[in-house]
């Protein structure tokens, strides 16, 4: 794990601020440990030495707002993340909110959206994201990510093919279509000469978790921060400042959690 120092400077929440029974409760080791995943360019940059981006910067304000230290552990993907986060080996997670994930993850109301969107090769007979959903069609996802979990329980007539990356899997097994998060992935069909799909796919919906039976009361305290994170602009300026492309969730339609 790598020490980081606490908090941002003039991060939107009170340092110090939560109530100690969140506190003992969320980092009972006396250090809030967060799990970045590397593998979602959007949210996570750099390298474990040094990580970067919004799940980072948020990390650090939970940390700032406990008056705790940070620990974070970088791993390569989301589901190296929530094994992680259900292992008990860390405190919070960002990751997608998917249904799959909810027997051990609880999550807060998202606080960034990601379009998740589809490629095929310049001469492909698909022209839309309607029609990829057939026989004969094979879809390239990254195993255990959040467009592997939907395209799982979504797709009826096509076959989805996982692998440990993507678009390698796509060339690799020399797939119809890949999926994924739209700006890596169209960077890659601009530089190989693909095509895009439209309209998306999914909205990806990103948000903090945290294991499945924290105890009660903290789930709804840390939402409550994030919603401060969206309101105050400090998520908007932490997408900005990654030089990324993610639209800010709007606020929570209820207080805590999501939906």
């Amino acid at each position: 794990m790598n020490a980081v120092p606490v908090g941002t400077p003039d991060g939107p929440l009170t340092a110090g601020g939560a109530p100690d029974a969140v506190r003992e409760a969320l980092a009972p080791c006396g250090v809030l440990r967060a799990v970045i995943n590397l593998g979602n360019p959007v949210l996570a940059q750099g390298d474990p030495a040094d990580p970067r981006g919004v799940s980072v910067g948020i990390a650090r304000q939970l940390a700032a707002w406990l008056g705790a230290p940070l620990e974070m552990v970088s791993v390569p993907a989301a589901r190296d993340a929530y094994a992680e986060i259900t292992a008990g080996r860390v405190d919070v997670c960002f990751l997608a909110i998917e249904p799959a994930r909810e027997e051990g993850v609880a999550f807060t109301a998202p606080y960034a959206l990601i379009e998740g969107v589809y490629i095929v090769k310049a001469d492909s007979t698909l022209t839309t994201t309607r029609d990829v959903d057939a026989a004969g069609v094979r879809v390239g996802v990254r195993t255990g990510s959040a467009y592997d979990l939907f395209l799982t329980r979504t797709i009826t007539a096509a076959d989805v093919v996982r692998g440990p990356e993507v678009p390698e899997v796509f060339e690799d097994e020399q797939l119809e279509v890949c999926a994924g998060i739209r700006q890596p992935l169209t960077a890659y069909a601009v530089e190989h000469g693909h095509r895009v799909l439209e309209p998306p796919f999914m909205e990806i919906r990103q948000a903090v978790g945290l294991r499945r039976g924290t105890a009660g009361g903290v789930l709804d305290a840390v939402a409550a921060q994030v919603e401060l994170l969206k309101s105050s602009g400090f998520i908007a300026s932490e997408l900005e400042r990654s030089g990324v492309q993610a639209a800010v969730a709007p606020p929570a339609r209820r207080p805590g959690r999501h939906g």
